[in-house]
């Protein structure tokens, strides 16, 4: 692990533990028939009347900076090198900047339905996306088309970094591989 990985790793531990400390809660409303809508942000050590965490919004902001993450820990990945060595291309690199800028605009502006419009259908109503903070009192997080969104971002990000990687052109023969082999070999012995 070099120096800019271990940067991007603490600033990943801190966002978690901001994440952790505030929370997403809903607000139950009795005169809402106990349909709960997105509330806001509140230090995850108070006891607030009514007011309960968003699990699924939490669970899905925990991924995101995870596979946010990982995007830095490749995007650094040799930062700190002397020698050039194979790495990633342009493309692959604008690739994994472009997801992790998407799955933070996910989390901002999250799909959200009305209170009033909330059924038990499988498929839920959708009535925009919206600030996530903003004045949602009245309406509540789809949990669900988010975690499609990000899911079918990852996928795309994922066939698109596979796509644009290196094509290597050289294919060594069996006797290039073990002319290899023997002077790696005598170069490190035992």
């Amino acid at each position: 692990m070099n120096r800019s990985q271990a940067i991007a790793l603490i600033i990943a531990a801190f966002n978690l533990a901001l994440l952790l400390l505030f929370p997403p809660h809903d607000y139950v409303s009795l005169q809402r028939g106990n349909i709960p809508t997105f509330d806001g942000f509140y230090w995850a050590f108070s006891t607030l009347p009514n007011r309960v965490v968003n699990r699924d919004f939490l669970t899905l902001e925990i991924m995101v900076v995870a596979i946010n993450a990982a995007i830095a820990w490749l995007l650094l990945r040799g930062s700190d090198r002397v020698r050039p060595g194979p790495g990633m291309t342009r493309l692959q690199r604008g690739v994994l900047w472009l997801v992790a800028v998407n799955l933070v605009l996910m989390l901002l502006f999250p799909p959200f339905e009305n209170f009033s419009a909330i059924t038990k259908a499988v498929i839920p109503t959708f009535e925009g996306f919206y600030f996530i903070l903003g004045d949602n009192s009245k309406r509540q997080i789809i949990t669900s088309i988010l975690y499609i969104e990000v899911t079918l971002l990852l996928i795309n990000g994922a066939l698109a970094w596979l796509l644009f990687r290196r094509r290597s052109d050289e294919h060594l023969t069996s006797e290039q591989v073990r002319t290899l082999a023997k002077s790696l070999h005598d170069q490190h012995p035992g």
